[in-house]
């Protein structure tokens, strides 16, 4: 039987490694970050990958980039078991586990139509019910949002 053929994908001098993105997540972690606009970086983007955590599981190299935290949070709103790896010099020089805050404010739209949010020039702001499965609770008009209806601004 022939062994089957493996890709190989080169390393990053310095950027960042967003790993334990659920597959599911992948595209909405993609356009949370505005990946698709970042011009002449070098990006890697894997998914479907084995993991004995998430059944399948996603990957994103970025080279040269380094994030926020409020991009961060971003991430942990669709990926709440995201790892990021920052890198320079091609080594590994911080590890760290993506966490959903104990409060959200700015990142995600209220799904209540009526919510003062949705009319007004007025920051969002969530009260987070769940970190595991993500749900929020909104601080003006107490509306609960989950992590399947969460739209991020």
């Amino acid at each position: 039987m022939k062994e089957p053929k493996q890709l190989s994908v080169s390393a990053i001098e310095s950027g960042t490694v967003i790993d334990h993105i659920p597959a599911k997540s992948l595209f909405k972690v993609i356009q949370i970050l505005g990946l698709e606009s970042m011009g002449d970086k070098q990006i890697t983007i894997g998914s479907n990958f084995e993991s004995k955590k998430l059944g399948r599981k996603a990957i994103i190299k970025i080279e040269g980039v380094f994030f926020e935290d409020d991009d961060i949070n971003r991430i942990a709103l669709v990926a709440p078991q995201a790892k990021l790896n920052i890198i320079r010099d091609y080594d590994v020089v911080e590890k760290s586990i993506v966490e959903v805050p104990d409060e959200i404010v700015g990142i995600t739209k209220c799904v209540n139509p009526k919510c003062i949010t949705n009319f007004e020039s007025v920051k969002t702001k969530f009260k987070v019910i769940s970190k595991e499965n993500v749900s929020l609770k909104c601080h003006y008009c107490e509306k609960i949002t989950d992590q399947e209806h969460l739209e991020i601004i």
